[in-house]
């Protein structure tokens, strides 16, 4: 592990680094309350990192400031969509860059070690787990981890399941509700008892559907270990745990099934944290891994549903009509197709940068067989 170095009245000081999207800072001083927030947003924008010695509360006081500092600048004029949003991207890895400059310690039975500090510890040894020395986090990444402890304690309530599903750390929280209702009203392709496939299950959420619509049988598979381990949580907590299984794997399973399910990140862009990965993907690697394979797994008469926003043809990142086209080069054709709306607040948002994209955007639900 990456350590981080100071010196503190007059000794010299270094613990272990942890961050999963920040690389270690190479320089770093001490600051509290009384530390003028003018002073911490130019040291952080110089590349100089805070180790806080003050009050928990005045910590995450500076980093609103410096985050209403950040976002004074004005957006550019004129811009095309797709250059506003690789400006809006740009702006936002610079504010986490900037914001991840405002640092922490962690004791190794993960109390923070501040005044007035909230008790993180069952949040930290959920994501960090044991440690044996003390370490150093940003304090904009632990706030993410307690954040996403108390979406995982209290869960996302689930209204085609009747019941929660809670999303752990760096797994895509299933909030945009409207995918979900998609596959859980979208017309079968088989009776009861069929097997089927969730491509990148995340939550385990679209397993969970599809069980509670009848399969017999659900394969859910995801690439990462995090997202397996809270598919298997979810699963077992719903009781059913007797008809899906979750695996640890790059795209399909083996075997073929009756319906193959696939929500795929929804912009060609390369992610800048771990949950991110949920939203956006390099070259659209998932989605034309899912379509080239698609044929192959599918029993006769069985059917696959892409479910994917148009988000990013709104943005020029996918030219309008690619999409058809990777239809028909992986030898599919279109049975259907469902479309709905979004519903999320940044749908409604005006002041947003990317608001008339997201204003335009349709999730659709494409029914494709061979």
């Amino acid at each position: 592990m990456p350590r981080v170095h100071w010196s503190e009245a007059d000794e010299q000081h270094d613990a272990e680094w942890r961050s999963e999207s920040q690389p270690a800072p190479r320089k770093v001083v001490i600051a509290d309350d009384r530390m003028r927030a003018e002073t911490a947003y130019r040291l952080v924008c110089e590349g100089t990192a805070l180790l806080w010695r003050g009050t928990f509360p005045g910590a995450r006081q500076l980093l609103q400031v410096m985050t209403r500092r950040h976002d004074r600048k004005p957006p550019r004029q004129g811009a095309t969509p797709a250059e506003t949003f690789h400006l809006h991207r740009h702006s936002r890895g610079q504010r986490a860059r900037t914001l991840g400059m405002v640092l922490v310690e962690l004791d190794p039975d993960h109390r923070v070690p501040l005044r007035r500090a909230p008790d993180a510890r069952k949040a930290c040894a959920q994501v960090y787990g044991p440690l044996d020395a003390t370490v150093v986090v940003s304090l904009r990444e632990l706030l993410g981890v307690i954040s996403a402890y108390e979406w995982r304690r209290k869960g996302v309530e689930i209204p085609a399941l009747g019941k929660p599903i809670h999303p752990h750390y760096g797994v895509f929280s299933p909030v945009r509700g409207e995918y979900v209702d998609l596959v859980a009203t979208a017309p079968l392709p088989a009776g009861a008892g069929f097997t089927a496939f969730d491509i990148g299950t995340g939550t385990g959420v679209l397993a969970a559907v599809l069980a509670e619509r009848g399969a017999g049988r659900v394969i859910a598979t995801d690439i990462d270990p995090r997202a397996v381990a809270c598919a298997r949580e979810n699963i077992g907590a719903l009781g059913l745990d007797d008809r899906i299984e979750a695996r640890c794997t790059d795209l399909f399973p083996a075997g073929r099934a009756a319906l193959v399910v696939c929500n795929p990140p929804w912009v060609p862009a390369r992610p800048s944290t771990p949950i991110e990965k949920g939203v956006y993907d390099p070259r659209s690697r998932m989605l034309r891994g899912f379509l080239d394979g698609l044929a192959d797994h599918l029993e006769p008469g069985g059917e696959g549903w892409l479910v994917l926003s148009d988000f990013a043809e709104h943005l020029g990142l996918r030219p309008h009509g690619e999409l058809l086209s990777a239809f028909e080069q992986a030898g599919l054709r279109v049975v259907d197709r469902i479309d709905t709306k979004p519903r999320h607040p940044r749908a409604f948002d005006a002041d947003d940068a990317l608001h008339r994209a997201r204003a335009a955007e349709t999730t659709s639900l494409w029914r494709l067989r061979p």
